[in-house]
């Protein structure tokens, strides 16, 4: 198995976890704020981009992974219900808008224009693939404005 393990700790590195998480989908239920340890983690289904379609089947894939990131002080959700825990959200970027070096905002980007704030006092973010892969005919694409 081949397995994604990633951190990031300034924007470079972010940038490069937010091209391996991009049309990541995963629902309200899989977010978790933990303020006692300053950490929020979701749980997703990545899309994996660095990788072809199985030429045989045509298929591409995606896996379980986990975005943990820490030393988040707090988080504001903008345009997601978070009393629907059912709704999926399409992760499209996460980026880094900082405030007073090394503390900033880590910006959660969804389709539809929902939102996702998380105070930081540094990036500090792990990504992890949790399990197996399997297969999808569908690939993500989006309208260009």
């Amino acid at each position: 198995m081949d397995q994604l393990k990633l951190a990031a700790l300034d924007v470079e590195d972010l940038e490069v976890v937010s091209a391996h998480i991009q049309d990541a989908v995963l629902t309200v239920g899989d977010i978790r704020f933990l303020p006692k340890e300053q950490r929020a983690i979701f749980a997703m289904n990545r899309f994996v981009w660095d990788k072809a379609a199985d030429k045989r089947t045509k298929e591409h894939e995606r896996r379980r992974a986990a975005l943990a990131v820490s030393q988040v002080s707090s988080m504001k959700a903008v345009g997601i219900r978070q009393d629907a825990k059912a709704a999926v959200l399409e992760l499209l970027a996460v980026t880094f808008e900082e405030t007073e070096a090394p503390a900033g905002r880590i910006r959660l980007d969804f389709a539809g224009g929902g939102v996702l704030l998380l105070e930081v006092g540094c990036i500090e973010v792990q990504l992890s693939d949790l399990g197996a892969a399997w297969g999808t005919p569908n690939l993500p694409t989006h309208e260009l404005d």
